[in-house]
């Protein structure tokens, strides 16, 4: 009978070792991670919105850039299938213009940094077999 008992309270012991540290510890991240996060801090920025408005409005396109627009685009040329398919065709081409000026830009700004660190890394091996 105590070999039952002591058998069942080191099963029992020896689950809860494992199956309760895990857990603890995960509890106790997540609750340190909440606790010390400002999780708040976008609610209170006013200015985002004005903000990502600027980001939006900041394109000097003439295609739509809300869906609000773009919904009120095809409500306008509704009657005209040849006129919304001419203007689709325009704005596509808007879009795909500014999409690669964009690429253009990002591709030199790593074409630079590639030389950068290509320089850095020239310049650190031979400054290791100088020594």
């Amino acid at each position: 009978m105590i070999n039952l008992i002591s058998r069942t309270i080191g099963n029992i012991s020896y689950l809860l070792k494992g199956l309760q540290v895990k857990s603890f510890l995960a509890v106790v991240v997540v609750g340190f991670l909440v606790l010390t996060t400002n999780i708040a801090s976008g609610q209170n920025d006013q200015g985002l919105k004005e903000r990502v408005r600027e980001q939006i409005e900041q394109n000097d396109a003439q295609r739509p850039k809300t869906i609000g627009q773009w919904f009120k685009d095809a409500r306008e040329t509704e009657d005209s299938p040849g006129e919304r398919l001419k203007k689709i065709g325009q704005q596509s081409g808007e879009a795909l213009k500014e999409f690669g000026g964009g690429y253009v830009k990002g591709a030199q700004e790593t074409a630079s940094d590639v030389g950068n660190s290509a320089a850095e890394a020239a310049k650190d091996v031979s400054n290791k077999v100088g020594r």
